[in-house]
């Protein structure tokens, strides 16, 4: 049902008949998420909230129509992501944040946008172009404060489709963040303003944040393995070809390296 399109990879770094190759690869082709801070389907996928179905193998598969307000799209398989009684733990931030999307199949963009609960705090003009395999928005979340739930979404520039990702956070919380299920109509504690449109896509990769993922217990030039927390940087073996990881992660069966080459490994 979720399993629809080959994977697209850019050219950029590989050569052209390089990145053909990895084109043809087959696994899970799905499309995208925000990986950092980890959206609820990220947190499902390293089991760091339990039992939450089929989303744990494919995070990246939360597509519906544009115009969407859920973090679940409306899709039934996927209604664990809407589950407010959920212990979804909130990062502790600033009045403005990073957010990192992974892409394994790369859409023509139309835009980004950010929403807490009606209000639109962000959008990223995507000119319609095919995004890089990993990009970084910076958006200013207005006037909010406290424990709010962060619905990015991915409109697609060539279909009526989007893609959605829900982060939980605390705004303008210190220490180690909590666990405790968001309201079920967050509000702002002053009347918010929309921000204006934010920068243009970047496709850098950030150092985990405070509290992220840390190396686990597979060393560089180990061979990969499922249930590994990988750091920036590592490097393992996989089918004989070495890879070096450009996002923190951590590993799950169908997330082999040759399957989401460039989105979230390097070959080397």
């Amino acid at each position: 049902m979720f399993w629809k399109k080959a994977l697209v990879y850019p050219s950029v770094v590989l050569g052209a008949a390089t990145a053909a190759v990895f084109a043809t690869a087959t696994g899970a082709s799905a499309h995208g998420y925000v990986s950092a801070p980890p959206s609820r389907q990220a947190l499902c996928a390293t089991k760091a909230v339990p039992d939450c179905g089929a989303i744990q193998f494919e995070p990246q598969s939360v597509e519906a129509p544009k115009g969407g307000r859920s973090c679940d799209g409306g899709i039934a398989a996927f209604k664990a992501l809407g589950d407010n009684s959920r212990n979804w733990p909130a990062r502790n931030v600033g009045s403005s944040l990073e957010f990192t999307w992974v892409f394994t199949a790369r859409h023509r963009t139309s835009n980004w946008e950010y929403f807490i609960g009606n209000t639109r705090v962000g959008i990223v003009n995507g000119n319609n172009a095919q995004p890089e395999a990993v990009v970084t928005h910076k958006v200013n979340l207005g006037n909010f404060r406290g424990r709010q739930t962060v619905l990015a979404v991915w409109n697609i520039g060539d279909t009526p489709m989007a893609f959605y990702s829900c982060v939980d956070v605390n705004i303008g919380g210190t220490g180690p963040g909590t666990g405790n299920p968001p309201p079920a109509n967050p509000t702002p504690t002053k009347s918010p303003t929309t921000a204006p449109p934010g920068g243009s896509p970047t496709a850098t990769v950030p150092a985990p944040p405070p509290g992220g993922q840390q190396p686990g217990a597979q060393q560089p030039n180990g061979s990969w393995a499922p249930g590994t927390a990988y750091k920036v940087g590592d490097v393992v073996t996989f089918n004989g070809q070495k890879f070096k990881c450009r996002q923190a992660h951590t590993s799950i069966r169908s997330w082999e390296p040759s399957v989401f080459t460039l989105a979230l490994w390097l070959p080397v």
